[in-house]
């Protein structure tokens, strides 16, 4: 196949299987990893948003310094595919050390948090940098490059509906303690409920299988307990040892309504199997993929010069501040929906039909994006997605808990506008690539692709950061029922005005890019003609 010509089916399934793979990872962490922190392993929210914050503070030196090492990789494999085989299976081990939860104090919890959270970023950016410059030397045509990074968003969309989709539903599987349970009815709607173990368990979730009934403590001994109703208990429960519940508001509850999840083990060994399934996707992508672009024979290795063409690159400057703001609008909508639907909704089951839901919507979202492309140009379709986005988000703020189905739709509708945003984004750092390449006569596919990483993973870490200093402004403790009921508003604005107004930025910054469809192709004619020339 020519440098210029159409990409087998099978490279562009197998390049998409390995954004599958990081977003088991990324999603997994976006989405599960601050309701883990904050609910099971008894981090504050403060302090978990301040992590988030600065685990990533070091990204943008990390992710240049990737994309140096990178673009100055030399093997047999090529520059990039070799570290995609290096990290396979490291970045696996790392998330599953993410979701494990050692017995230490308080000071020791966060310390495991900090040395486990950084580390993973550092080997996912080892691993998603080269990645993602992989796209751009796969082949020199911006238009196939579009549709590339379609199949890879539907891959990353397909592996993000693996861990979110599946996730909770094995959390229940793994976390069943097989307790013995004992229900005495009391009167209409009105029930006692006795549950005991035969083992010590740290971290128990009570609820109805439906989550409609309220429980509350009928033995309270301790004056850590709480007597005020909530859909669902989190406790510790020790061998042998009874613990009793009034139970109102749902029907004909039997013991085989009543719902006791160990999260702990449940999240755990959920995710332990989940890092398998991201090892070995990896290495499908290494080995179906194929580096064909290279710089010109005659460029010289002169990182003070790279570092010049890069920030005086103005779509890769525009892109990623762009980035950025897109992976805070979808992170904070990722990162809130567990305790959304657990808090808000009271049914956290239901997160993952609504996640499935959204991933769906965004494969089709990302399978448009090319034609779109094509018809709008890739600016014009960036603009257009980001404020049909944001205007349908705010939607949210409006709906009550039982507006369940206009909640999925309008959460599905929203997501088809935000799952374009990163289909056009790495396909467009292909192009800032090109651009520099035409401008300067040098290419540093590595380098310009580390904006790819730093403005994901620091995206999310301003996003976990939002997340924490809001929820903590309405006093969120998620082992607390009478502190979740008094943040529930700080939770809507999460889900709907505070991510929709940072989408609305990104729209008015996007003005700013300076590549139409038509200079794109004036630069692909002249650098097909160039290397041609070679």
């Amino acid at each position: 196949m020519s440098n210029t010509g159409k990409i087998k089916i099978k490279e562009k399934i197998g390049y998409a299987l390995g954004d599958g793979a990081a977003n088991i990872a990324w999603r997994g962490v976006a989405t599960f990893l601050f309701v883990f922190y904050t609910d099971v392993f008894g981090i504050s929210p403060v302090a978990v948003g301040l992590l988030m914050l600065v685990a990533r503070l070091s990204d943008g030196i990390s992710d240049i310094l990737m994309g140096v090492i990178g673009d100055r990789t030399n093997t047999k494999y090529g520059k990039f595919r070799p570290w995609i085989l290096w990290t396979a299976i490291p970045l696996g081990i790392v998330l599953s050390l993410l979701f494990t939860t050692p017995d230490l104090t308080s000071t020791g919890k966060i310390v495991y948090a900090y040395v486990t959270y950084i580390l993973f970023t550092l080997i996912y950016t080892a691993n998603n940098i080269p990645y993602g410059a992989l796209m751009a030397v796969i082949s020199g045509d911006d238009k196939e490059r579009t549709v590339l990074g379609s199949y890879r968003m539907v891959g990353a969309f397909g592996g993000g509906m693996i861990v979110q989709g599946a996730l909770l539903f094995l959390v229940a599987h793994f976390g069943n303690v097989n307790p013995e349970v004992k229900v005495n009815e009391l009167g209409q709607d009105k029930f006692q409920v006795s549950v005991s173990v035969s083992k010590d368990v740290e971290n128990v979730n009570i609820k109805t299988k439906d989550g409609i009934a309220l429980f509350s403590w009928n033995d309270r001994e301790d004056e850590n307990k709480n007597s005020e109703p909530v859909n669902a208990v989190s406790f510790s429960m020790q061998k042998d040892s009874s613990y009793v519940f009034l139970v109102e508001g749902e029907e004909k509850i039997s013991s085989e309504k009543i719902s006791i999840i160990d999260q702990k083990r449940g999240y755990s060994n959920s995710i332990y199997i989940m890092s398998v399934i991201l090892s070995l996707l990896m290495l499908v992508t290494f080995f179906t993929t194929r580096e064909r672009i290279q710089p010109s024979k005659s460029q010289q290795t002169n990182l003070k010069k790279d570092l010049k063409d890069l920030f005086r690159n103005k779509p890769w400057l525009v892109l990623l501040v762009i980035g950025l703001l897109f992976n805070v609008y979808n992170n904070i909508k990722q990162g809130i929906v567990v305790i959304y639907f657990t808090h808000y909704l009271n049914d956290q089951l239901l997160t993952g039909s609504y996640l499935i839901g959204l991933m769906l919507v965004s494969i089709a979202g990302a399978m448009a994006t090319a034609y779109l492309g094509k018809k709008l140009g890739k600016r014009k379709l960036f603009i257009y997605a980001l404020i049909f986005s944001a205007m349908v988000n705010v939607l949210f703020a409006f709906c009550g808990p039982k507006d369940v189905l206009a909640i999925f739709i309008i959460g599905m509708v929203s997501e088809f506008g935000a799952a374009i945003f990163p289909t056009l984004f790495f396909a467009m750092l292909g192009d800032a690539a090109d651009y520099s390449e035409f401008k300067n006569g040098r290419r540093a596919t590595g380098l310009i692709y580390s904006a790819g990483s730093f403005s994901t993973k620091f995206g999310g870490g301003i996003a976990g950061a939002i997340i924490g200093f809001v929820l903590g402004a309405f006093h969120y403790s998620g082992q607390d029922a009478i502190a979740v009921q008094g943040a529930i508003p700080g939770i809507k604005m999460l889900m709907s005005w505070i991510p929709a107004l940072i989408a609305l930025l990104a729209a008015a910054l996007m003005t700013l890019y300076p590549l139409t469809q038509h200079k794109m192709d004036e630069i692909t004619l002249e650098l097909n003609r160039r290397r041609e020339s070679e």
